[in-house]
């Protein structure tokens, strides 16, 4: 069926709300509008389904968030006869309730109970539930830290971890072989939980999902060193308020100070352009107060408390953010220094990070004599590895991070985890704190005992139909020129993930990539240094990153400079 058909049916079917009609026919003379939001479904990426809130098959409402129910309700019943459970979770973002009760309506239809949570919750609490509550799967409705515009449908398998490529695509065949939506039925919410079909859930979940994370404490500094740990925290308008204040306090943390304009719940997140960590710029309101209260130490968390931001003071008393991968090389480095001074590192233990998160992570796991395993673009393949190597396998998962600032220790969970983040960076300032040292002197420190590791990141976005094949043009392009489109960077092997092999340019000598299949192309370079393309997996993005090493910081400052030149200077064409 075209767009034009589909567009047609949405207006005049019964079975769509007045609301959507609404918006529908607002756009009704405006066929680039409408091509945009029918001419394809909304697909499964590394972080799920996500996109745009409104009307249509390529945006998020609650009619597509039935269609994806539904199809996991079919994959479900396929799989297993006994009787089934789902728990779902979902953040502060427009119409997050509303998704959420929608899935929990579907899957009661289908005589599939659902544990739904009371209130707003953190993504990775959900991932601990399913496992808690022995679910079948989860489901969570967020978009991260995208823009307010957007919302998403994340799905996770009974491990608590998102589901694998596999999984996830056999659940995407079955929400495609649903050639109907309007044959989608829902259970009245009332019916469904008076017949014990929806549970409403809350603080016992939230007790057992405290205790397990206050067990991956590491270091018990003095208590009077903790008083003297004053933070400020911001959950940026999120789901992080609770949970991340109520961690802190319960592992000693008394001063800390929540910015309040960005304390409650606020699907518009109107204090911020763009409710990420990642950027400076959501953290001014914290900064200020900082500075007039004399704060070393600001935390932040994304709407969904699955991703965590700090900035942190520095030897000229200036608020500096720390990137992904310092504040995820200083864990790691505090959790395995932690556990060896206490004996209690594992002979079989191991870590992990993505490959376009930084080397340094590789020599500190060295230093420890530590396992480092290398997974793919997205904390989906690093809780798949916890399955099959922890929990499967014979080996220990002690810690495990991405460049995205994500992060995780233990195996309570299946994923990225701003609130047991939350917990170890204030300990770990405490830390260093008794070693009379800051958390940026850390950085510092690290830097000088494993080199100046320095990485990058652009991206660029390219919307609509046209964007996404432009995308695809591009790496159409670099594939096929290889190392030839970079002669003035000097590429020693470029690693395809789509093929699977890793190609050395000056003898062609190839070898397989012992990795899932992947739309990403990554160059080493002569010098030792790298970068990496990538569309990203939920949005119609390009992202290309970067990584260099040398000597001295502004040494690797001016390398890295250099890299992000020469390597812009071939791929923006491809994309103009």
């Amino acid at each position: 069926m075209g767009y034009l058909e589909q567009y047609k049916k949405w207006i005049e079917s019964s079975y769509f709300d007045t609301e959507t009609k609404a918006e529908l026919a607002s756009i009704k003379n405006n066929e680039k509008e409408i091509e945009d939001r029918f001419y394809k479904d909304l697909e499964f990426g590394t972080g799920g389904m996500r996109g745009v809130i409104g009307a249509g098959t390529n945006r998020i409402n609650r009619y597509v968030v039935r269609k994806a129910a539904q199809g996991l309700a079919n994959f479900l019943i396929r799989q297993r006869e006994t009787p089934l459970s789902i728990a779902i979770a979902y953040d502060s973002r427009h119409k997050s309730r509303e998704f959420a009760e929608e899935s929990a309506r579907v899957l009661a239809r289908n005589g599939i109970k659902s544990y739904l949570f009371d209130d707003l919750r953190p993504t990775p609490e959900l991932s601990f539930a399913v496992r808690h509550l022995r679910c079948n799967a989860g489901i969570v409705i967020t978009a991260s830290h995208n823009p307010k515009e957007y919302n998403g449908y994340k799905v996770y398998g009974e491990d608590g971890g998102q589901l694998p490529l596999e999984l996830s695509n056999a659940v995407l065949e079955e929400v495609n072989a649903i050639q109907d939506i309007t044959t989608i039925q829902v259970m009245d919410f009332d019916m469904a939980v008076k017949q014990g079909l929806i549970t409403i859930i809350g603080a016992d979940v939230d007790d057992a999902y405290m205790s397990a994370m206050k067990a991956l404490v590491v270091n018990r500094v003095d208590q009077h060193v903790i008083d003297n740990c004053r933070i400020i925290f911001t959950p940026i308008h999120g789901a992080g308020n609770k949970p991340v204040r109520r961690i802190l306090k319960e592992t000693g943390f008394n001063c800390v100070t929540v910015v309040p304009e960005q304390e409650l719940p606020d699907p518009n997140f109107s204090t911020v352009k763009y409710p990420n960590p990642e950027e400076r710029a959501v953290f001014e309101l914290a900064i200020a107060m900082a500075k007039q209260q004399d704060v070393e130490l600001i935390i932040g968390t994304d709407p969904d408390c699955d991703r965590v931001g700090i900035v942190v003071r520095d030897e000229r008393g200036e608020y500096v953010t720390l990137t992904g991968n310092q504040t995820g090389c200083l864990l790691l480095d505090y959790v395995l220094n932690g556990l060896h001074e206490q004996g209690k590192l594992p002979p079989n233990g191991f870590v992990m990070k993505t490959i376009v998160t930084t080397e340094l992570a590789r020599k500190i796991a060295e230093a420890y004599k530590v396992k480092l395993v290398e997974v793919l673009t997205g904390f989906k393949f690093i809780g798949e590895q916890i399955l099959l190597r922890d929990e499967r396998g014979s080996e220990k998962f002690i810690f495990g991070f991405e460049e995205s600032y994500g992060y995780l220790a233990g195996t309570y969970a299946r994923d990225k985890d701003a609130v047991v983040a939350s917990m170890l960076i204030a300990e770990m300032f405490a830390w260093y704190k008794s070693r009379g040292m800051t958390l940026y002197e850390g950085v510092v420190e690290l830097y000088q005992r494993y080199g100046y590791e320095r990485e990058g990141l652009d991206s660029f976005t390219l919307k609509g139909k046209e964007g996404l094949e432009t995308i695809q043009k591009a790496m159409d392009v670099l594939r096929e020129q290889k190392a030839d489109l970079f002669d003035n960077i000097g590429i020693h092997a470029v690693r395809d993930y789509q093929s699977g092999l890793r190609t050395v340019i000056k003898t062609g000598k190839e070898e397989a990539i012992r990795l899932p299949e992947s739309n990403v192309l990554y160059y080493e370079t002569e010098k030792g240094f790298w970068f990496c393309v990538r569309p990203s997996g939920t949005e119609p993005k390009i992202k290309i990153y970067y990584g260099v090493t040398a000597s001295s910081e502004q040494e690797s400052q001016n390398a890295l400079e250099q890299l992000k030149s020469k390597v812009l200077s071939r791929i923006k064409p491809l994309l103009a």
